[in-house]
């Protein structure tokens, strides 16, 4: 079962690319979905025995690399933060492989379209399921390669190409850093394992390098690398410019690289290396320091766009942002707990915009649309649900995670614990004011202005296909619901999900005085 869950997506590529001519488009399309879900399914039982039954697991196949000390091995570590990433990378991946079914019904190379989501779905879950930080970078170079496949997949349009190129340039001075650091673990542990590494760090918080007549503490140099690689792949302040110009792909792609796989890879990064992470301040008021900037610039430049697309991948930066600094606050639970519920809400943004895309001639601009909540009911629904969950509306997905994150920024504020923490309290707090503007006048303009269009594109307007509309049901159900049920297991007093995964300093959590925090 363990390793079915890695073979299935690569199974899928091979057959949905190299066999495509024979299947058909429909042929390998409904190929393709069924192994993804049959994936997801797979991906709930290891949820179930791994977290609820509690028994980690590691997998070893086969020695990897034998040099001197470099020995690794390819292996697979299945621990609770593995497979809470599991369900939710295949259960957007497959819901998007449903949606594309619909959205690509008129394109001859669907075949190659599936070969490259089930490909952008292998490398990620070689990405969460590795055991060392090479196995890992093998996994977080392979995401790169399949956006940019992904992203240029309308190869004959040039902005296409273009912002793949962008996209694949811009992630690599993250992957820079990453490699950086990868270099730095060895050279210090030893050791590339995930496992190893955590277990002594302690032992290394006063350990010193040298660089250049500098001496630096080696947590804050480690942790700037993989700082470096993070904000690379999650597009924060600096490296967030091929973000927006990903939207050149076709909507599936959007929903894909942006909800669930390739920028929440950098902030699983952050998680995972916690056990590092909490013995560098420094690396943590980095974090904290760009993930509030992020919050707060990437929602005030999403109130000028006039793209349907554009404004929901600034949304996600900004959300992204919100996710950086709670784990520079040293609540890496929290910020998982953030990412699983963005990634439903976000989702259904991306494939509810896709479909008004679909059903009105392709047109993407705001200010040509308006007037469509008439014609276009179920699509109106889902994305009033998705917007309300994206700003936080009270007891829908969205509220449970993000109103924490502030109480918690609060808390930091009102304590005066370090400057950074009352930074991130006022930037997020402003982000929120300009996400709720940008949601609404998203909302006004597409389903509630008047006309802007011309009549003979209304006179064509219609519901999209059940293969369409069928996923957005579905993410709007776990829209309103998945927050108000998992908030217990993420964040939950007593949870034991997380005792042998992240690591964090008693010192640093503040969750029982964001539950007393006093209003202003």
């Amino acid at each position: 079962m363990y390793l079915s869950i890695i073979l299935i997506p690569l199974i899928s590529t091979v057959i949905s690319g190299f066999c495509g001519r024979w299947l058909g488009r429909y042929g390998s399309s409904i190929f393709s979905s069924s192994f993804i879900l049959l994936n997801l399914l797979i991906s709930l039982f290891i949820f179930f025995e791994v977290n609820i039954c509690g028994t980690s697991t590691i997998l070893k196949l086969s020695p990897w690399l034998s040099s001197d000390l470099l020995i690794t091995h390819w292996a697979f570590l299945f621990d609770s933060l593995t497979s809470t990433m599991l369900v939710v990378v295949n259960s957007i991946s497959s819901l998007v492989h449903v949606y594309s079914i619909g959205y690509l019904d008129e394109d001859p190379h669907t075949p190659r379209f599936m070969s490259y989501l089930s490909i952008f779905t292998f490398f990620m879950l070689i990405l969460v399921t590795a055991d060392s930080v090479m196995q890992m970078f093998v996994g977080w170079e392979g995401v790169g390669i399949a956006s940019y496949l992904l992203i240029n997949f309308w190869f004959t349009r040039l902005p296409a190409n273009q912002a793949a190129l962008k996209a694949i340039i811009t992630n690599r001075v993250g992957d820079f850093g990453l490699s950086l650091a990868i270099l730095l673990s060895f050279l210090t542990f030893g050791s590339l394992d995930y496992l190893t590494i955590f277990s002594l760090s302690p032992l290394f918080e006063l350990y010193k390098i040298t660089f250049m007549n500098l001496t630096l503490n080696y947590f804050s140099v480690f942790g700037f690398f993989l700082f470096l690689g993070a904000i690379g792949k999650s597009a924060q302040l600096g490296l967030h410019v091929w973000l927006p110009d990903a939207m050149e792909g076709p909507t599936p792609v959007s929903a894909l690289i942006h909800a669930a796989t390739m920028v929440t890879a950098g902030i699983f990064l952050i998680i995972r290396f916690s056990p590092l992470l909490e013995f560098s301040p420094f690396t943590l008021m980095l974090l904290t320091l760009t993930g509030s900037l992020t919050a707060f610039f990437a929602s005030l430049t999403g109130i000028f766009q006039s793209d349907i697309k554009k404004i929901i991948a600034y949304s996600t930066c900004s959300q992204l942002g919100y996710m950086m600094f709670s784990c520079g606050l040293s609540h890496y639970n929290l910020s998982l707990f953030h990412l699983a519920n963005h990634a439903f809400f976000k989702a259904l943004l991306f494939l509810a915009a896709g479909a008004v895309i679909h059903s009105i001639s392709d047109e993407q601009d705001l200010r040509r649309m308006g007037a469509l909540s008439p014609i276009l009911p179920l699509t109106y629904s889902v994305f009033v649900i998705g917007s309300l969950a994206l700003v936080g509306f009270p007891f829908l997905t969205g509220f449970y995670s993000k109103d924490l994150i502030l109480e918690i920024t609060q808390v930091f504020r009102n304590q005066n614990l370090f400057f950074f923490g009352t930074t991130a309290c006022v930037f997020g707090n402003l982000a929120v004011i300009f996400t709720s503007f940008y949601s609404f006048r998203l909302l006004f303009f597409t389903f509630i202005n008047s006309a802007n269009s011309a009549r003979h594109s209304y006179l064509v307007v219609s519901e999209s296909n059940n293969f369409i509309t069928l996923p957005l049901i579905i993410l709007a159900f776990a829209s309103v619901f998945v927050g108000y049920l998992s908030k217990d297991f993420f964040v939950g007093f007593g949870t034991p999900a997380w005792n042998n995964v992240i690591f964090s300093f008693p010192n640093h959590l503040y969750f029982i005085e964001s539950e007393f925090i006093h209003p202003f």
